[in-house]
């Protein structure tokens, strides 16, 4: 995925100062978030790998780490809170019926 970024010296003039701090914290966190949200899916793929793999012990450590990194994600905003529960609920459904 590509981002758009801006040549912050010709645009300088057209973009009041506070309005360009604010375009380049934007692009920071949504670096960032991207960062985070792959991190996510990830997460994700770990315990459902595991999970067609028939182990339980892998699962259940992999879905430990997926719940932190859904929690934290929650947490600051960057998915929904009923999409974390949402995920939590079916992987540990998912988990229970090994």
């Amino acid at each position: 995925m590509f981002y758009f970024t801006y040549n912050w010296r010709e645009l300088h003039w057209q973009i009041p100062h506070k309005q360009e701090k604010r375009v380049r914290q934007a692009s920071k966190a949504r670096v960032a978030n991207a960062a985070k949200k792959s991190q996510f899916r990830t997460s994700i793929k770990n315990v459902l790998k595991s999970i067609s793999d028939k182990n339980a012990e892998q699962s259940k450590k992999d879905f430990i780490t997926a719940v932190s990194c859904i929690d934290k994600l929650a947490m600051k905003g960057i998915i929904h809170k009923n999409k974390a529960a949402r995920h939590k609920a079916r992987l540990n459904s998912k988990i229970k019926s090994l």
